[in-house]
């Protein structure tokens, strides 16, 4: 880890533990909490390897309506449910989902202090009577889970906005790390959709707000504010995680041509312009905002002035991480069979 991404990540945790201390101002720890996060998370992305997986066009078209189809089903629960029953069977999910993703993300801090073995030789569970069914795993993860599982139960207890958050975080760090949209044509066709996604739910029904406001888990950030009637600001991860993954790309694009870090600064900026817009056009009005409807034209129109600036419209559009990754694969077998040549010849 570079020491820029040390300082990043101290003032991530610094910033989401200001708040217990002193007075921070809700508006701009929104905007510095998410796009902290959103830098983290695209860094954390950069692997020797490209990801194994990546999402196709045809999953990114269908994904605002699968996203609708989730959200509708949420705010039908809690319209003819009890609400207390669906969040303990919510709390009871995101629990097991927080350990993992609390682990995974305190692992790499955890992985210096212990044995070099620890972090590389597997464990193999297998399940009793169903022996198919199996789980990999090393000590270090085990170690990295001990925290992870006595906060998540903290959290479940306690339902602090702290303890929500740090898990939020977390889940944002991780969706951001682990997720690959393959190319920017499927980014575009993805964050294009949700644009119209989140306009939809916010502005013509009462769906997205009323399922937020009724959701008691953490698939928000919340942080405390000094108006009574207004006790908290919220952004809902998705507002993160999503534009996140089209910004760390832009991030992966720079570091596969080998060039100083250009386009990625550029949608990290027009990530940063979109969020600060919706803050200020949400208090302007006294409304909930749908944020991609600003950050979505920030994140696409700053990326797209760069590249029609340096003229390199087409090497952006034509880059595709599953057939790099299919490339260097086999560019890593031409050179085994090369390297095998010449020891046989001596």
């Amino acid at each position: 880890m570079r020491a820029h991404e040390r300082v990043v990540n101290f003032s991530l945790l610094g910033l989401t533990l200001a708040p217990l201390f002193v007075k921070v101002n809700p508006n701009v720890n929104v905007i510095l909490t998410a796009c902290l996060t959103v830098y983290v998370g695209c860094y954390r992305s950069v692997k020797p390897t490209p990801p194994s997986e990546t999402m196709s066009n045809e999953y990114a078209m269908r994904f605002p309506f699968v996203g609708s189809a989730m959200l509708l089903s949420l705010f039908l629960l809690f319209k003819f449910f009890s609400k207390d029953l669906v969040n303990a069977v919510l709390t009871c999910y995101f629990f097991v989902l927080g350990i993992l993703a609390l682990s995974a993300t305190l692992l790499p801090a955890i992985k210096h202090f212990l044995p070099k073995h620890w972090n590389d030789n597997l464990i193999i569970w297998r399940a009793p009577y169903f022996h198919s069914a199996s789980l990999e795993f090393t000590r270090s993860q085990v170690v990295a889970s001990i925290p992870g599982t006595f906060f998540c139960v903290w959290y479940a207890l306690k339902k602090h906005w702290l303890a929500n958050n740090i898990l939020g975080i977390a889940f944002c760090i991780q969706g951001i790390e682990m997720l690959s949209l393959g190319s920017f044509k499927t980014g575009a066709i993805l964050l294009v959709g949700l644009f119209f996604y989140d306009i939809f739910w916010v502005f013509l029904t009462p769906v997205m707000v009323s399922v937020a406001k009724s959701f008691d888990a953490p698939i928000k950030l919340i942080f405390p504010t000094s108006d009574a009637a207004r006790p908290f600001s919220m952004l809902g991860l998705g507002d993160i995680v999503i534009p996140g993954i089209f910004v760390a790309l832009a991030l992966r694009f720079d570091v596969s041509r080998g060039k100083q870090i250009r386009y990625f600064n550029s949608a990290f900026l027009g990530y940063t312009i979109g969020l600060v817009l919706t803050i200020i056009v949400m208090n302007w009005f006294q409304a909930a905002q749908p944020a991609l409807l600003y950050i979505v034209p920030g994140v696409i129109g700053f990326l797209a002035a760069h590249c029609l600036w340096n003229g390199e419209v087409k090497s952006l559009l034509e880059y595709n991480e599953s057939q790099s990754s299919t490339e260097k694969s086999s560019s890593s077998s031409a050179e085994d069979e090369v390297t095998n040549a010449d020891k046989k010849v001596d």
